[in-house]
């Protein structure tokens, strides 16, 4: 079994590994890196779909699957994810496209096309292709997301994907049940942080929800559509919060999917009546009506990069009653960053001081250090360990530790390395 390594190097963005299993040839993953303002996207290794016996995504965040449409520009393959998956894909990879006009070499012909040819298949369904198998199982990440195991000539291969091995109040817990393992390929994404109980984050952001709403005023959230958006207001809602809650954006499109997959949660009335519970806001009257009394508001850009998000800061970034909870990672160079570390936003280009009370909240989907640890103690066998999905330093030291803690052979490969077992 030969695994090459197509981005997610020493990085975090266009994940893509290439098993060739004597011959059958599955692409694991095929995401889109975002640069900086203004400059393009980056893309994983070109394949050739012809090349391909399958592709297999493991969860609809963009780095991991939004570059699959680009595989049938001149071509087509098979492309196997859970059905939660395949939906969320199609609703990130359209919106992608709508915000980044001709920023790609696809458009929504080629999206069609990669749905025509989605095989949708759940947790633990082995797949044969040649002589290899694969299975889906829980990644505790996202609603529908997935770890990936292959198995070809008696050797295995476990990626991650994404994981969260807790899981959260929304997704049950990732399963670590898969036998001996030959390879492993693990995210590194917060190989060197602990993060706080979730928990105490919890119990934290209601304080300070409970604090703006005694001011009279709004605590506006901006949060990402998928996951993050419906796990606060379940939080929330699990805490009895007396005062409205108002949902805006396309997490209300995401509302609508993870509805009709409640299989996929951890306790699907739990998000039901959180939910159902929330105001619903589509229209941009609405939106003015929502704020004029205390409220949360939920709406992505979790970044503050776009979306009704822009309008919601304009409006009550400048009354100290008011509440920003970032409770989304803030890259480099986008708002939300720039809000938490000056204190600032832009509005009609001018950058004004926000005199609403700012504060972070840790609600990461990913696992943290110790998490990370765990997870590769629990795993059977003696495997050769790759770390990608992470920073080169995350990726390298986490690399060392391993074979530091667990005596196994360890290596952050650079993006067109191979790796054989």
């Amino acid at each position: 079994m030969n695994v090459k390594v197509l981005g997610a190097a020493n990085e975090v963005g266009r994940s893509g590994f290439l098993v060739d299993c004597n011959g059958t040839k599955l692409l694991l993953d095929y995401g889109v890196m975002f640069g900086k303002r203004g400059t393009p996207p980056q893309y994983p290794i070109h394949v050739k779909p012809k090349d391909l016996d399958a592709v297999i995504i493991t969860h609809a965040h963009l780095d991991h699957s939004g570059n699959v449409p680009s595989l049938f520009v001149s071509g087509n393959t098979d492309v196997y994810a859970t059905p939660p998956t395949f939906d969320l894909s199609k609703l990130l990879i359209e919106d992608m496209l709508k915000i980044e006009k001709y920023a790609h070499p696809f458009d929504l012909p080629e999206v069609n096309n990669m749905m025509r040819n989605a095989k949708e298949i759940g947790f633990k369904q082995k797949i044969t292709k040649g002589g290899a198998t694969f299975e889906l199982r829980e990644s505790g990440h996202v609603i529908g997301g997935s770890t990936i195991l292959v198995e070809s000539e008696k050797k295995r291969l476990f990626y991650t994907g994404d994981i969260k091995t807790n899981g959260s109040r929304m997704l049950r817990e990732m399963d670590l049940d898969i036998g001996e393992i030959d390879l492993l390929i693990t995210e590194s994404t917060y190989a060197k942080t602990e993060q706080r109980p979730r928990r105490e984050t919890e119990s934290d952001l209601i304080e300070f929800a409970n604090e703006v709403m005694d001011r009279k005023g709004v605590l506006f959230i901006p949060s990402f559509s998928v996951e993050r958006s419906q796990e606060i207001a379940c939080v929330l809602r699990n805490s009895n919060f007396k005062h409205r809650i108002i949902m805006d954006g396309m997490a209300l499109k995401v509302n609508e999917i993870m509805f009709r997959h409640p299989e996929y949660l951890r306790d699907p009335k739990v998000f039901s009546e959180a939910i159902k519970s929330a105001t619903a806001v589509r229209e941009h009257s609405e939106r003015k009506r929502a704020i004029e009394e205390p409220c949360v508001v939920i709406s992505p850009a979790g970044m503050l990069v776009g979306g009704n998000a822009i309008y919601y800061l304009q409006q009550l970034s400048f009354d100290s009653k008011n509440g920003i909870a970032l409770v989304s990672y803030q890259g480099e160079g986008t708002p939300g960053k720039k809000l938490l570390d000056t204190g600032k936003v832009s509005t009609r280009g001018k950058d004004l001081t926000v005199t609403a009370k700012v504060r972070q909240f840790e609600f990461s989907g990913h696992a943290d250090r110790n998490e990370l640890f765990e997870m590769i103690k629990q795993i059977k066998g003696n495997p050769k360990v790759c770390t990608v999905h992470g920073d080169s330093e995350s990726c390298e030291i986490f690399a060392r530790e391993i074979h530091e803690r667990f005596g196994l052979e360890t290596l952050s490969p650079a993006v067109n390395d191979e790796i054989t077992v």
